[in-house]
């Protein structure tokens, strides 16, 4: 069985780490193993939980993408297995062409490329834009997979 091409937001949230209004995403429009295509409209919720007295920041945009790429990993999983943890390690060359996306009409649409990887980290360029295609941002992120976070309890002063 394969993994579908399109979900709605519940199907997405089974298959990301986030849960709740921290899911962002409430589309998969579409993907292949090295493209993902998603939308959203969360970003002009009041509720949003990203959102601050100033609205929503563009910065917020590389969380869109990396829910993205979450997703993308997932669904590029082996049937039946779980999907690598992941965090992401960086985003760079971002380049970002609003102040906000709360004030932005319409749904997002949120994409995101693989331009290589490993089992142990990938690298992909993202963009985030309007519904009538005006780039929002755009920018490259690392993903690190299976690597534990160092405890905190442990690690000296």
């Amino acid at each position: 069985m394969t993994a579908p091409q399109t979900l709605d937001r519940a199907g997405i949230a089974q298959r990301i780490p986030h849960s709740g209004s921290m899911c962002l995403l409430e589309r998969l429009e579409g993907w292949d193993a090295e493209s993902i295509h998603c939308s959203t409209t969360t970003h002009s919720q009041a509720d949003n939980p990203l959102r601050t007295e100033s609205g929503l920041l563009a910065p917020n945009a590389i969380e869109y993408a990396a829910q993205a790429m979450a997703l993308h990993g997932g669904l590029l999983a082996t049937e039946g297995s779980t999907p690598s943890a992941g965090f992401l390690a960086s985003a760079r060359n971002v380049k970002l062409a609003a102040a906000r996306l709360d004030d932005i009409d319409g749904a997002l649409q949120v994409r995101a490329r693989r331009l290589s990887g490993d089992d142990r980290q990938v690298l992909y360029e993202f963009t985030v834009a309007a519904e009538d295609g005006r780039l929002l941002a755009e920018g490259r992120a690392v993903v690190v997979l299976n690597t534990p976070l160092a405890d905190m309890e442990s690690t000296p002063s």
